[in-house]
């Protein structure tokens, strides 16, 4: 009988030996998992900071808040943005971006505007809208040339010198999408300077720059990687005011 107990014992405190032995290895793996965690936290924000201080540097001194103050240019490149935002909420970055662009062409400052948004779908055109727009505030027709492959920023900074054939062109859009726009402009070899339009409500404008901060980790990433825009296709003209 003693025997038998001690066997009982033994086999008791083997077990509990072993179950100590798992939860001390299941706590070592969930530190290695949050050492993991904390060390990918600590590499992807050390990368995006980094991403930011490359955009920023790359824009510094090129981005003006006045249409009179930028150095003149052929073309203006105007960004395009949705009319409205979902439930027919009026889109805050739209009209100012637009007031901006016809106030250039005004100015004398540009002699044709390219318009470079999405067309990705038959009820859904980006740069028709804005065309309406901008003649509707006096801008000539024939003078709004539409880019209906502008999917992105990228997209759209490629295409205005490998499509439209452009070298040096002022950017429109609000000041924190601009200084990703000509960090990408000028990595690929396209001269351009900012126009910043009016800034929407701070709600907004929160919103749209935490997204921004990817958004400027991702430009890094693509311009590193040499990735190209979407579609490039036949070389396409801009009309410019008196050059008939």
């Amino acid at each position: 009988m003693g025997g038998v107990l001690a066997c009982a014992q033994g086999a008791r405190a083997s077990t509990l030996a072993y179950m100590a032995r798992m939860r001390g290895s299941s706590r070592r793996r969930r530190w290695s998992a949050r050492r993991m965690a904390c060390v990918l936290f600590c590499i992807c924000a050390a990368y995006l900071g980094w991403a930011e201080w490359t955009v920023r540097h790359a824009a510094a001194g090129r981005i003006f808040g006045a249409p009179d103050c930028l150095p003149p240019a052929d073309v203006a490149l105007v960004l395009a943005t949705a009319r409205s935002m979902g439930g027919g909420l009026a889109n805050s970055f739209y009209a100012p971006r637009l007031d901006v662009a016809a106030e250039l062409f005004r100015l004398g400052k540009v002699r044709g505007l390219l318009v470079s948004g999405d067309n990705s779908r038959s009820d859904y055109s980006e740069p028709d809208d804005m065309k309406a727009d901008l003649v509707a505030r006096g801008v000539p027709e024939r003078y709004v040339t539409c880019d209906y492959a502008g999917f992105s920023t990228r997209d759209s900074m490629q295409r205005g010198s490998r499509v439209f054939g452009q070298k040096r062109v002022i950017v429109v859009s609000q000041r924190f999408h601009l200084e990703r726009a000509l960090y990408l402009a000028g990595a690929d070899g396209l001269e351009a300077f900012g126009c910043a339009a009016a800034e929407a409500p701070l709600g907004w404008r929160i919103r749209v720059r935490l997204r921004e901060v990817l958004a400027r980790g991702k430009a890094v990433l693509d311009v590193a990687l040499g990735r190209g825009p979407k579609f490039l296709g036949l070389q396409e003209r801009v009309p410019l005011a008196g050059a008939e």
